[in-house]
């Protein structure tokens, strides 16, 4: 078992992170801290804190994606049954990762198990359950935000997402052709259209603070949130044009009712640069061995 943290000059996060990993009761497991072109000191902090987490260096910023698929593929390599993805600004219920495990193992074609995810500041709200569900004609997502069937489920978030090592084989790593944001969607779909089920281990427990690297109301994460939305309809929506159409318009629309335009405008830029860059497949597939 591989559990992939991805750090970037966040210290004080991916430390909180750490301290809860070690509790965890899962005992066959190693951590891989991505450090994802940190530019303050926050990765030799890690390294002298948290010896036990092997530290793995980028040399830049790659977004998340890629630098998940860092992990992903060391994973690979060192043959693991399983990688699970945790975001920084989590932490983990002691019980969290066997849960994880224990649904995976159920069913030999869940390609993905997400957690309860509740709010850090509200330790009690459920953030997600699990994960949510696509809107095509909205061109939008919403999460769960209560138990719902796994059969509901569109996508796991990727803040605790637990792939096993013959999902990755079969149907490759995530989406490089994404910065930031949406990429969890579309991994899904993909595994979705592949035939494979989505389900969330209700007793595994995080608590997660979200939008922690760019804060809830900045213009840069709207403008990879628009992009990467782009790049998700105009490869998986059976009418991309329509979602990317409504979709982009309510978002700025909700700017400009509060006379937000530098937001609005960002939601504009990153639409645009999503639709100029032509969906390809950007993703690994590793032979089977």
């Amino acid at each position: 078992m591989h559990i992939i943290v991805l750090n970037w000059n966040s210290w004080s996060e991916t430390s909180t992170c750490l301290s809860s990993l070690e509790g965890l009761t899962y005992e066959n497991r190693k951590v891989i801290v991505v450090d994802n072109g940190s530019t303050d000191d926050s990765a030799s902090r890690i390294n002298e804190k948290f010896p036990w987490a092997e530290l793995v260096f980028t040399g830049k910023n790659l977004g998340f994606p890629r630098g998940c698929n860092v992990g992903i593929r060391k994973m690979l390599e060192e043959k693991s049954d399983y990688v699970w993805l945790l975001n920084n600004d989590a932490t983990a219920d002691p019980g969290a990762l066997d849960a994880l495990v224990d649904k995976a193992e159920g069913d030999s074609e869940i390609g993905a198990v997400g957690s309860a995810v509740y709010c850090m500041e509200e330790p009690t709200q459920l953030q997600a359950w699990g994960g949510g569900y696509v809107n095509f004609f909205m061109g939008r997502s919403r999460h769960f935000l209560a138990p719902v069937a796994d059969e509901k489920l569109h996508y796991i978030i990727g803040a605790s997402l637990l792939i096993p090592r013959r999902v990755l084989e079969a149907v490759g790593l995530l989406d490089e052709g994404i910065f930031l944001y949406w990429d969890d969607p579309e991994y899904c779909c993909r595994l979705r259209s592949a035939g494979w089920k989505l389900a969330v281990a209700g007793k595994s427990k995080i608590w997660h603070k979200g939008m922690s690297a760019w804060g809830r109301k900045n213009p840069r994460a709207d403008t990879f949130f628009n992009a990467s939305a782009a790049h998700f309809f105009s490869r998986h929506s059976p009418t991309p044009f329509l979602s990317l159409l409504v979709g982009t318009s309510l978002r700025m629309a909700k700017r400009l009712i509060v006379g937000d335009w530098g937001r609005a405008r960002a939601v504009w830029i990153g639409a645009r640069q999503g639709i100029s860059a032509a969906p390809t497949v950007a993703v690994d597939r590793e032979s089977k061995s």
